[in-house]
């Protein structure tokens, strides 16, 4: 085998080489391309969006006789903490406690919740408890 030969075979594999490398960064840029882009964090889960066109007032107990503490426009994102069932707002007997820096309480008549919401009464039986050591006094 001559020089020449050696150098052509040597020429074919560096272009084909090279043909690979440029169709593996074109597909690498193709997929890059047609990858989601990453979704911005929402509000944490779960949480539930103002359906009400006038607002919502938000209110210290979950009742419409108890104080207005705030205020919630329509599409407003608001935290859940859970869920209890008290007053029936038009059909609807459950109330949500929100996560805003005051708590308080929207009824869910006007409120659409996304994720799961546990009744309160779960929620705070699964929070642990600091446990009360007594000291015994022997005597």
């Amino acid at each position: 085998m001559s020089t020449t030969d050696i150098l052509v075979a040597r020429g074919r594999r560096l272009v084909a080489g090279t043909g690979a490398l440029a169709t593996a960064v074109a597909l690498g840029a193709t997929l890059l391309a047609a990858a989601p882009a990453q979704a911005t964090p929402g509000p944490p889960k779960p949480y539930g969006v103002v359906t009400a066109k006038a607002g919502l007032s938000e209110r210290q107990y979950p009742s419409t006789d108890s104080s207005v503490r705030g205020y919630l426009r329509h599409r407003a994102h608001v935290g859940l903490v859970c869920k209890v069932r008290t007053q029936n707002v038009g059909g609807n007997s459950v109330w949500y406690l929100t996560r805003e820096e005051r708590a308080t309480w929207v009824s869910a008549k006007y409120v659409t919740n996304s994720g799961r919401v546990k009744y309160c009464k779960d929620v705070h039986r699964n929070r642990v408890q600091p446990k009360h050591t007594a000291k015994h006094v022997v005597g």
